[in-house]
């Protein structure tokens, strides 16, 4: 079985690559990944030699189609562009990345003969939740995209979507909650919180901290993929949650009382333009269906993580000498 992981060398992307390594040997993994901010060919170290590793842009298609020809029998398409902030500032750089790139991969796919094709999306497509609501996001929201990557992340769905009615293409889809782990790069809540504070810097918290959101621990995601890449139904889509809702102040505080760190570490800032109060996801379906189950609680995937960052401070000590600061924030007083 040919495999195709796009942005394998990203966050979510290395860990699923991993899990296939583990858990299906027969199977020939090609990745592809431009190695932009969110992708380390560091992630791959230890399966480099077990795989096929391509450098290049997704809408570089004179470099994509001869991996096409050669015969992928699955596509499972994580890269993108995924950070909030950068894409109000850049809008431009996601929809070539998050929408032309998913056109281009579909419309090969479609040509090739390829058996399916897995598109792995986000939650944040579906807009926002009430705070006091007890709601939550299934496969029947309404789309209300907010931001820029949320909006051509929606796009990307809809395009995945059309390849299935239109040419008959097996296409599933996947929404997925907030994922933290190992190789997250620190531009997310999780790894800023747990590296600021194991350097004894300032916490940066967003407003008055209390925007919710459904925390999935990357390898219970991988799991759900695998499910839904094997035994999922043409032309569905799936949420996969983590069951695991926290706003930015709890997040803070557990990380702080793991590393055994001072709460003063904790500093309130500007709130984001347009920032999302809460998500969470009803991953009802993909339990009945597929039988998926989360199995990592919130403070089991935070030890986890945070163990793996001490062990691997060659890894993330480059990224946060060149920490990302969004627009609005600059300026704010350290």
């Amino acid at each position: 079985m040919k495999i195709l992981v796009t942005g394998g060398a990203g966050f979510i992307g290395s860990n699923f690559v991993h899990y296939l390594r583990q858990n299906y040997l027969d199977y020939q993994i090609t990745v592809v990944d431009k190695l932009n901010q969110q992708g380390n060919i560091a992630n791959l170290d230890s399966v480099i030699n077990d795989i096929s590793f391509h450098k290049f842009d997704l809408i570089e298609e004179d470099k994509l189609e001869p991996i096409f020809k050669s015969g992928i029998d699955y596509v499972v398409h994580f890269a993108a562009e995924t950070n909030v902030d950068r894409s109000i500032e850049d809008p431009d750089n996601f929809v070539n990345s998050n929408v032309l790139a998913t056109n281009i991969l579909l419309r090969l796919s479609r040509d090739n003969g390829v058996k399916r094709f897995h598109h792995v999306s986000t939650d944040e497509v579906f807009g926002s939740l009430e705070l006091e609501s007890t709601d939550k996001f299934n496969e029947t929201t309404p789309y209300d995209p907010r931001s820029p990557y949320s909006a051509t992340k929606a796009g990307s769905d809809h395009l995945a979507r059309s390849y299935f009615h239109t040419y008959g293409l097996d296409v599933t889809i996947s929404n997925c909650s907030n994922n933290y782990g190992p190789y997250q790069v620190p531009e997310n809540i999780v790894p800023v919180f747990a590296l600021m504070a194991m350097q004894d810097k300032s916490l940066t918290i967003y407003g008055d901290g209390l925007s919710v959101r459904d925390y999935l621990y990357v390898l219970d995601h991988c799991r759900a993929i695998d499910l839904i890449l094997h035994k999922g139904v043409a032309g569905e889509t799936y949420c996969v949650g983590g069951g695991e809702e926290q706003n930015g102040v709890q997040i803070a505080d557990k990380i702080l009382e793991i590393l055994g760190k001072q709460p003063s570490l904790k500093k309130f800032v500007t709130d984001r333009p347009g920032h999302d109060r809460r998500y969470a996801i009803d991953y009802s379906k993909l339990s009945r269906e597929l039988g998926y189950q989360p199995s990592v609680t919130f403070e089991e995937g935070l030890k986890q993580t945070i163990q793996w960052y001490k062990d691997n401070e060659t890894w993330w000590k480059p990224y946060m000498e060149k920490l990302y600061v969004p627009k609005f924030m600059q300026g704010e007083e350290n």
